[in-house]
Order: C-alpha cells, then structure tokens, then sequence
C-alpha cells in the first residue's frame, strides 16, 4: 500500500510561491540528499561499526511516512537526487512502501533519482521491485572477493549471499557499482583483481578511503590506506585515463584502459572534495548533517511534527543551509588514535 502524499504539493508552498531552493552560503546548489532510513544493519564491518552496537529505540524513528514527507520537502526545494542508506536500508521493514511512494516524484519529474546503496544481504528479495519502483542503480559495499576475509570483515556477513543479490539485480536490470573500502593489510592486495572482476560484469567500481567516524574497536591508523599509493601501484599494470563521468556524488573516476571499465577514488583524507559539495544527510530521526565531517546539526523531526503543514520544515532548511561549512576537518589523531568525530558513520549514513 502506498504511503499518503503530503498535504502541500511538490510545486507549490502554501503561499502559491514555489520554494525556495537550498543554496549554501559558498554559492553551493544542494541537489543531493542521502536518508538514513534506519541505524540497524544485519553486518557489523570493522570500519563502520563496533561489534556489539548500540542502536536506536525504534520509537526514536521517523515513521516511514514522516520520511515520505521529509524527504518531499527537500525535493520541493530543489534535491534532484535521492539515495536511502543505513545501516542497512533494506533491514527497514516496510522500506518498498517507502520506495514506491518516493517514486511519484520520479514520475512527475521533480526527481531525476532515485537509487540507495547497500551491503547486498537483501538483494535477492527485493531486487525485482526496487526496479520496478523505478531505481535505475544501486551501489553494493563489499571490500573482498574472499568469503573468509569477507566474514572477517563483515564479522557477520556471508558472501555467498551479497553474490547472489548481485545476480538477482544484475537479472531485473540494475545497474551497480561496487563501493570497496580500501583497508591496510587487509585487501590492499585484491582492489586489482576486485577491479578486474568488477568490470568483467559490467559494473563500476570505486575505492574509498577509510573515513574516521566512531569508535569502531580497531587502530584508525592500522586501517587507513592513501588512495594515492593505490593509484599509483595501479598504474605500473593498467593504464588510468581521467574522465569527466560523475554521479553526483565525490567519486572521480578513471577509464581502465585495459578493462574497458571505470574506476572511482573517494579520497576524503588525501585529498578533499568539499569544493564541489552538492549533498546533506538526514538520519533516521529526523537529524540533518550538512556536512559529513562536521558534528553541526539542524531538528527537521521538531518542525516536521508541529503542522501538517511544510512551511516550517521549509525554514528548518532555508536556516540549516547557511551553517553549511566549506569543508570537512577529517583528520586521524595520531597521538590518540582517535576518530574525528565519535559519531558512527552507521549513523548518518555513510
């Protein structure tokens, strides 16, 4: 059953004005939003979360159709991109209902995606109906071709599962890119043949640097490998041509001469992206992150919940957007192999 639309339309607030659209105070258009829809996840990766989390009341949660209506209220000013992450947003229960009731705004063209990422556990369940929902792509986080390094990892997961999910979305349809964390002594040695495996199937491929968000149990520091040393061991076998291809997100790819295929580098500690920011997050309490690497936050739940109206979610944003920093300040304490912010990346979605 779809969730009921918000009382005030896409096009119009209730003055008859359209919204006004979120630009930050460095001239930024913010066209991109990514939803937490839940905290929860069925792995506990070593670089995300601690082994024995603590979650979220789930009375603490937006309700689907609150997320519904929040997530409206950005399109309405403008967001052109949607993703809905975790955790792990397809542990959510009754998260198609929410999928098919956002995929309005992909039919009226307010939205020009609408996609999520996810570890792949679920995928062979729901693959079919998030592309007949109208998700045209998916990103899939796994960091190994190894099922022992993989449970290793994962500490929970099984890959023979992700495989499986992937089929069954390469099978609907989806297009997916597979997101690797690039790990020190862990997989540093796989990123090529991940790559190769990758692009033999007809799917992009993007590493990411190891971000330092939470207390995850384990040495920042033990993990953190520059993606400028993977790069470079990269290029003494393949042979790396810069493209302009974008997703909208910080990745910046290359064409692997050799493969015939893309590969994406997200490099918040090497070298920053925050230049071209065009993205905020909301978690699923409603809480807005204009930036990841900053604790500043904005209440949307508060004003969400006052009236059935979208005015005052309307001002919530116009005030959040100019606290929009320029950057992020990530940095792995060396003195006290700390994280730069205790917040877990589960949290806010990554």
């Amino acid at each position: 059953m779809a969730l009921p639309i918000s009382t005030s339309t896409i096009e119009l607030d209730r003055t008859g004005l359209t919204p006004r659209a979120l630009i930050d105070p460095f001239a930024r258009a913010i066209t991109y939003l990514r939803v937490s829809v839940t905290d929860r996840c069925d792995f506990r990766c070593v670089y995300c979360m601690s082994e024995h989390m603590s979650f979220l009341p789930k009375a603490d949660l937006l309700s689907l159709e609150e997320l519904d209506r929040l997530c409206s209220a950005f399109v309405a000013k403008g967001v052109t991109k949607l993703r809905l992450t975790g955790g792990e947003p397809l542990v959510r229960r009754g998260i198609m209902t929410l999928v098919s009731s956002l995929s309005r705004h992909l039919k009226s063209g307010a939205l020009n995606e609408l996609t999520l990422t996810t570890n792949g556990s679920q995928l062979d369940k729901y693959a079919a109906e998030l592309k007949g929902h109208g998700v045209e792509r998916i990103n899939v986080s796994m960091d190994t071709l190894d099922a022992d390094k993989f449970r290793a990892i994962t500490r929970w997961g099984d890959l023979a599962k992700v495989m499986a999910g992937i089929d069954a979305a390469q099978a609907a349809g989806l297009k997916i890119k597979i997101n690797a964390v690039a790990l020190k002594g862990v997989n540093d040695d796989e990123i090529a043949p991940m790559m190769e495996w990758a692009h033999g199937r007809g799917m992009d491929m993007t590493v990411i640097e190891v971000m330092p968000l939470g207390d995850v149990g384990e040495a920042r520091l033990d993990q953190y490998l520059p993606l400028s040393m993977v790069r470079a061991k990269l290029a003494d076998r393949y042979t790396l041509e810069d493209i302009d291809y974008r997703t909208g997100g910080p990745a910046r790819y290359v064409h692997v001469k050799e493969t015939g295929g893309r590969l994406g580098f997200i490099t918040p500690m090497t070298h920053n992206f925050c230049e071209t920011c065009n993205r905020v997050r909301i978690t699923c309490t409603g809480t807005m992150y204009m930036c990841l690497g900053q604790d500043d936050a904005a209440d949307l739940r508060t004003p969400l919940r006052a009236s059935e109206s979208d005015d005052l979610i309307h001002a919530a944003l116009d005030e959040a957007i100019t606290r929009k920093p320029k950057g992020h300040d990530f940095v792995i304490d060396r003195r006290r192999q700390k994280p730069a912010l205790s917040r877990h990346m589960s949290v806010t979605g990554g």
